[in-house]
């Protein structure tokens, strides 16, 4: 199993971001996916989890109506629509699988300063 972030960067508050997920090495289009995101200095936490044919979704209250968690099974891409970014939305952003164990990418940071 392989995941990799990409698309983080540095934005202004009230700016937008889109943040990608590439997954390989296992049957994409059949698992729940999720977003987690750590802030400095605080435990991870989850962000957003979409069903496996993309028709459920689900957010943290901190990013609901902000935030579009939305996948492409047949890129075997998931991603994360960032818009009206606060200062608290900084943090180390990670896809995540639980299937047989729990996978996680390497992250990707998002830094939202003025």
């Amino acid at each position: 199993v392989q995941i990799e972030e990409s698309g983080g960067a540095l934005v202004q508050p009230g700016g937008s971001l889109r943040l990608s997920c590439a997954a390989s090495g296992f049957t994409f289009s059949v698992e729940e996916m999720n977003w987690f995101r750590r802030a400095p200095g605080r435990e991870r936490e989850w962000v957003a989890n979409i069903y496996f044919s993309g028709r459920y979704v689900v957010y943290a209250d901190s990013v609901k109506g902000r935030f579009i968690i939305s996948r492409d099974n047949a890129k075997n891409m998931m991603y994360l629509q960032m818009n009206n970014l606060k200062l608290e939305d900084t943090g180390v952003y990670y896809c995540q699988v639980a299937k047989d164990s729990v996978y996680w990418g390497q992250g990707t940071q998002v830094t939202v300063s003025s």
